[in-house]
């Protein structure tokens, strides 16, 4: 019953098959070749042309079979060198496909396959080695337009302009009753869990996304500040009253309506909660507990920070404060490790491969390497414990969270209070796997299919081998000013659509006479979850430019 068409051309697949009249679930080119003796150019041209013929199904397949070394990926062996390869997950990406899987060709197992046309002539050619493309669509480039959010600000709704970078994560649900994503499944455990110790009160979505004034302690670069919608400011009365349960932490400072010397009066500054810590303190503040039971507040927490895997410049925060007797505190510190301790061991029994080790260390013994999470905790306040989970083949662990004890937050001779914050997102990268924190957010529904009913496994992309593209980029730096590395980094964020995966820096030069300094960095251009092809990483690199002259102030070399 097969249908069997001869001189078909890959690159005009669409005057064959008319779109919308017939679409294929599997497209199968075994072994592409221009003929003859034609390079690795042409070839590439080849794909590219037959890539872009638009007659497969949304959710079909493109096997590609290729000679050893042909593709150019890491699963060649041997491996060639990129620039004498077939480029081929550079060029399907160029046409909006992913390579998904990739496996051996065994020409055995297909009844009748033969293969021919070495140099265009009826031999035979060597297919050992040769492996099996599987390519599928990727899902479309988001547009990022201007996003209005609503929010609580003291006793009055509000609106507010989102920051561009943050556009596709805010209000997007991952902790709801409805959500089956790996983060709140975490959550959801770990309240289990902690709640056969003590009893449990939780707090999440009437959280206020903003603050008022300026975070004390915390880097003004590191924070992402905000200007409410024209008319919505509210006075300074009613942002005094109504903020007693939003910014009363100690360490954040008191909110004003003065400059740093306290001179000159300055506009109503507001800012995206950097932490939960100020919703932990207004609740100690109000006696609005009972002593012995675990206050849980969760919700999404944003913070401007470099470029790496595991730097998020939003994650979600799950807080625990609990108010014990003072002498016993320490004794409850180690019972609420041990709950997580035991919670994240039952975790790892449904993610094959995955074995966390949960240590407790002494702030002041802890090395001099901190992740950004880590580091940035540190501006919060004092810390007396980090909480580090490993998973082979690096058991020594990430820090996920920090342990506090704030006596002097009460009046109170009698109690002391114990908070643990805890990077849920850093958690479920470990747990399943995860190597890279953009993933969490992808809108791919191939990612939640893999975590069913909010079960946790080992994650396994269905983006192998994504392309890069490094850009260098020099400038020369304003006179007699500094230069914000955290600002550029979120500039390219921005810019980019997270599509940045790396900026190092290349170069630092001094101009002698003049003292102007020059600046080289390379920008490293990858996705995780998206086809990126070479014509849009350097459209994006050429915006980049653009607006690091109009928003940095540097002159470009």
């Amino acid at each position: 019953g097969a249908e069997v068409l001869f001189s078909v051309d890959c690159t005009k697949l669409q005057e064959h098959f008319l779109p919308g009249t017939r679409e294929f679930d599997r497209v199968y080119f075994n072994f592409p070749h221009c003929g003859r003796k034609a390079g690795v150019v042409k070839n590439r041209q080849l794909l590219a042309r037959f890539f872009q013929r638009r007659v497969l199904a949304q959710e079909g397949e493109i096997h590609v079979a290729l000679c050893s070394g042909q593709g150019g990926t890491p699963a060649d062996r041997p491996r060639r060198e990129w620039h004498n390869s077939w480029q081929i997950v550079a060029v399907a990406a160029g046409a909006g496909f992913i390579l998904s899987h990739v496996h051996p060709f065994k020409a055995e197992t297909v009844e009748g396959y033969k293969c021919t046309g070495y140099r265009s002539q009826d031999k035979s050619f060597c297919v050992e080695g040769a492996l099996n493309h599987v390519f599928t669509r990727s899902t479309a480039p988001l547009c990022f337009t201007p996003l209005s959010c609503k929010t609580q600000l003291g006793s009055q709704k509000v609106s507010f302009q989102v920051p561009q970078v943050l556009v596709d994560k805010i209000n997007r649900g991952f902790l709801e009753e409805n959500s089956s994503h790996p983060v709140r499944t975490i959550k959801e455990k770990l309240s289990a869990g902690l709640s056969q110790a003590f009893p449990l009160h939780s707090t999440s979505s009437c959280l206020p996304l903003l603050h008022h004034g300026h975070p004390d302690g915390v880097c003004h670069s590191s924070t992402f500040w905000i200007t409410l919608s024209p008319g919505e400011a509210p006075s300074t009365d009613k942002t005094s009253q109504g903020l007693a349960d939003t910014v009363l932490f100690s360490h954040f400072g008191q909110d004003t309506d003065r400059d740093v010397q306290g001179e000159l009066p300055v506009p109503q500054r507001f800012y995206l909660r950097p932490s939960l810590l100020p919703h932990a303190q207004a609740i100690i503040k109000e006696r609005a507990f009972s002593p012995g039971t675990l206050q849980v507040l969760s919700g999404p927490v944003f913070r401007k920070c470099r470029i790496t895997p595991h730097s998020m410049p939003v994650f979600h925060e799950m807080l625990l404060v609990l108010a014990v007797s003072r002498g016993t505190e320490d004794s409850c510190i180690q019972m609420l490790v041990d709950k997580i301790k035991t919670t994240l061991n039952s975790l790892h029994q449904g993610v094959s491969g995955v074995k966390p080790t949960v240590s407790l260390q002494e702030a002041a013994s802890f090395g001099p390497e901190l992740n950004g999470f880590a580091a940035f905790e540190w501006q919060l306040g004092e810390i007396q414990h980090f909480l580090c989970v490993g998973t082979a083949p690096e058991p020594s662990g990430s820090c996920v969270g920090v342990i506090r004890t704030a006596p002097e937050e009460l009046k109170s001779h009698e109690l002391v209070v114990v908070s643990v914050s805890l990077n849920l997102d850093l958690l479920a990268m470990l747990l399943c796997g995860i190597s890279d924190w953009r993933m969490l957010w992808t809108r791919d529904r191939r990612f939640l299919r893999q975590f069913p009913e909010g079960e946790l496994r080992l994650f396994q992309s269905f983006s192998l081998y994504p392309p890069s593209y490094e850009h260098d980029v020099s400038f020369w730096l304003p006179d007699g000013e500094e230069f914000d590395e955290v600002a550029f980094h979120t500039l390219a964020r921005e810019v980019s659509g997270e599509m940045v995966v790396s900026i190092q820096l290349r170069d630092s030069f001094q101009q002698p006479g003049t003292g102007r300094r020059s600046l080289c960095y390379r920008v490293t251009f990858q996705s995780c979850d998206r086809a990126l092809g070479s014509r849009e990483a350097a459209e994006m690199q050429l915006h980049l430019r653009e607006e690091m002259q109009q928003q940095l102030g540097v002159t470009l070399r």
